[in-house]
């Protein structure tokens, strides 16, 4: 008998693109799923959104709670999920029609597998205008303790959600799916990549990512360092040599900023500014 996946869909102000993730959903050649929509705190008509998809097909479920953000509502969702994997979609991202059916066997077929993820498109306003492809490479916690290679939308064992502790529900400036993925791999699970393009990821001007990434980045890192100190520890000398490359990465940055024409005109405006304050 197949596994019966649950489909967690978080959803925050974001209705105008719920339907597209939703089709994909629908479409999807594997069919033993349900699809657990949570509105977490929408002011726009999420609700209405939500509740026509539920009409349309059993399979679809509402949920409805005060906003929490992105980890209080995937932990909500799959708090009341009857699924023995579980799948994370974005509100406003797509699955490929073969996703489930490719990337439940893995999971199906080794015990030792915890998450299953794929190669991936980066899509701007419509998915055939691809702006970006990501192939992650790597099977242990080791691939993961600089940088996040696997995508929120992998799929998993509900065995693992139950025996970290869900999704960290403080971490409400990004980073949660990484933290996530460390926790439950340091405990000796692996996770695999499936070498197939089968997930949309859209890219915004403005998105969670992007703030998480150009304001919260150096806070977010800080705190996964110290939650999982064991294991940064226990990799010390590669913990020291990442942090110096950041380190310098920044100095080179900042150094090419100095010598570009931009940063020579501002300092050249400057100057009666400050001539007055004087």
């Amino acid at each position: 008998m197949s596994k019966l996946v649950s489909i967690i869909v978080p959803c925050y102000n974001q209705a105008h693109f719920l339907g597209e993730s939703l089709l994909s959903v629908l479409n999807q050649k594997y069919s033993n799923w349900e699809c657990i929509i949570v509105n977490d705190g929408s002011q726009d008509n999420t609700k209405t959104i939500a509740e026509s998809w539920c009409n349309k097909d059993k399979r679809f479920k509402y949920l409805e709670k005060t906003n929490g953000g992105l980890s209080s509502a995937r932990n909500a969702g799959i708090a009341i999920s009857k699924g023995e994997y579980i799948l994370p979609l974005d509100a406003d991202d797509i699955i490929h029609e073969l996703f489930l059916s490719t990337l439940v066997p893995e999971l199906n077929n080794d015990d030792a597998l915890a998450i299953v993820s794929c190669y991936s498109k980066f899509f701007f306003k419509n998915k055939e205008n691809i702006v970006h492809e990501l192939k992650p490479i790597g099977t242990t916690y080791h691939a993961l303790l600089f940088e996040n290679c696997l995508i929120a939308t992998s799929l998993y064992r509900k065995q693992c959600w139950e025996d970290v502790g869900g999704y960290d529900e403080t971490m409400k400036k990004g980073f949660e799916d990484w933290e996530f993925w460390l926790s439950i791999t340091k405990q000796g699970w692996t996770f695999k990549i499936v070498e197939e393009f089968l997930f949309y990821y859209r890219k915004q001007k403005q998105s969670m990512l992007i703030d998480t990434l150009e304001n919260h980045r150096i806070s977010n890192m800080k705190y996964l360092f110290k939650k999982h100190e064991d294991v940064y520890l226990k990799h010390h000398d590669r913990t020291v040599d990442y942090l110096l490359y950041l380190l310098k990465k920044n100095e080179e940055t900042a150094s090419k900023l100095k010598k570009s024409t931009t940063y020579k005109i501002a300092k050249l405006l400057e100057k009666p500014f400050n001539l007055f304050k004087k």
